[in-house]
């Protein structure tokens, strides 16, 4: 399997700092001798953690910044080596997917302006021969430069799509219209096991029908790399300025997303739960039971790690109680890329704010999703 199909270059221009204090007159932060893009004010408190980490059952959790031989990684090119082996190892496990993705071709189906910004129903070749439908959504009055864009991926929801693009729905999760009037393109591809099935097994018995080696969580993977796809092929969508946001479901997605696709550059992921014990990563959608085997030595820490350095934030909605997804316990798989992070000439951005409101997304954090997506695409 073709292990690099996704990757791109990151762009790390120097003047990215100057540029962004004369644009918005934000002050540039130097690291090193390289100038970068002013950080969110709040970034100090995010990478900190928290002062106590709770006990959790986190499965295997190797160390990163050893190599193969059990020799400490102390340089950017070795780490480069083992980020390598780590993918593959990943891509091995996950199982394959089409090499070759089909050529974008939009249709769209409908078209409103309701919710403050263009919406448009669009459907698409995700696999070869494979229509999926989306949501794309841009800002009513766009500037003629080209703007920044996201793959939103929605929750699990009766309302799929819907209730992302503000049709339908939790207003909490209506996200997509908020990020489309703040200047972003956003594309809301609809999650496989709601395209036209009943059930969420109806979905998998299809899957592994065309790809009975392969996982539901590539699956997932694909299709929100086809969303990264759509919006490269947007005239004015700015193909240096991507990121990714995602809820619950969409929050798994997004951490797959940004770890196995280098063109995402910033993410915000809430209320995901990060570790495998957290929610229901063993389901036959995502991963199924084999990481509760003895023996399994992949863990969500790796996957951090392949996003290193670019900047990642974990939204956890702990405030007492196990009943949400992530809190306090799950700082450790954050953490555990600084090290990696510092490899790099950019400051570590990658953390997480335990807002203690539940699995939702408050208005107040609403407010931090989108200025770190402002900041880090800016």
């Amino acid at each position: 399997m073709d292990t690099q199909r996704y990757d791109r270059p990151l762009d790390r221009r120097s003047a990215l700092g100057v540029l962004s204090s004369l644009l918005f007159g934000l002050p540039a932060l130097r690291s090193g001798s390289l100038l970068h893009a002013a950080d969110v004010p709040w970034l100090e408190q995010a990478v900190r953690g928290p002062h106590t980490v709770p006990d959790a059952n986190r499965g295997y959790f190797e160390p990163l910044l050893v190599d193969s031989r059990g020799k400490t990684i102390d340089t950017l090119a070795a780490w480069k080596t083992r980020r390598q082996a780590l993918r593959e190892a990943w891509y091995r496990f996950l199982g394959p997917m089409p090499q070759q993705r089909p050529p974008v071709k939009l249709t769209v189906l409908k078209e409103d302006q309701d919710a403050g910004c263009v919406r448009q129903l669009v459907e698409y070749e995700s696999e070869p021969g494979q229509l999926v439908q989306a949501y794309l959504l841009s800002p009513l009055e766009p500037n003629s430069k080209r703007l920044p864009a996201l793959v939103g991926l929605h929750q699990t929801s009766k309302h799929s799509i819907d209730e992302i693009a503000g049709l339908k729905g939790i207003e909490s999760q209506r996200i997509g219209p908020k990020l489309a009037r703040r200047g972003f393109v956003v594309f809301c591809p609809r999650n496989y096991l709601w395209q036209d099935v009943e059930s969420y097994q109806a979905a998998v018995a299809r899957f592994k029908q065309r790809h009975p080696n392969t996982l539901g969580m590539h699956k997932m993977l694909y299709d929100s790399i086809r969303g990264v796809d759509v919006l490269e092929s947007l005239p004015h969508v700015d193909e240096k300025r991507i990121g990714c946001v995602g809820h619950s479901l969409g929050g798994k997605e997004a951490l797959y997303l940004a770890a196995f696709d280098d063109r995402i550059q910033a993410t915000v992921a809430s209320e995901l739960g990060i570790g495998f014990s957290y929610t229901n990563w063993h389901a036959p959608w995502y991963l199924g039971a084999s990481i509760n085997d003895e023996g399994f030595k992949l863990n969500h820490h790796q996957l951090v790690a392949l996003i290193a350095p670019k900047p990642f934030l974990l939204l956890a909605g702990e405030a007492g109680s196990r009943s949400v997804s992530d809190g306090d316990r799950s700082w450790p798989y954050l953490q555990a890329s600084h090290a990696i992070c510092k490899l790099y000439p950019q400051p570590v951005r990658i953390g997480m704010h335990n807002h203690g409101e539940g699995h939702t997304i408050s208005d107040a954090t609403f407010e931090r999703l989108a200025l770190w997506l402002e900041t880090y695409l800016s």
